[in-house]
């Protein structure tokens, strides 16, 4: 019992001075993502909302696919 509490002892004299001899880690800076928020739509058709630039338009709205859009017999408005 009195050679597992040195080694015990030990062990521990070791990792503390280990822990020591490293280098702090530095801080991280958080940085803020350069994209930023896009506008979130509503399909006209099923009301899913997606983002905007991923929007299929059509002249009665916006829709979530080309699908949609023929379903509301809607057309590109080129």
């Amino acid at each position: 019992m009195k050679y597992l509490i040195w080694l015990l002892v030990i062990l521990v004299a070791i990792w503390a001075f280990k822990r020591s001899r490293r280098p702090a880690k530095p801080a991280e800076e958080k940085t803020t993502p350069n994209a930023s928020p896009s506008n979130m739509v509503a399909c006209a058709h099923c009301g899913l909302h997606l983002p905007q630039e991923e929007a299929v338009t059509g002249t009665q709205g916006l829709y979530c696919s080309t699908e949609h859009r023929a379903a509301a017999q809607d057309h590109n408005p080129v």
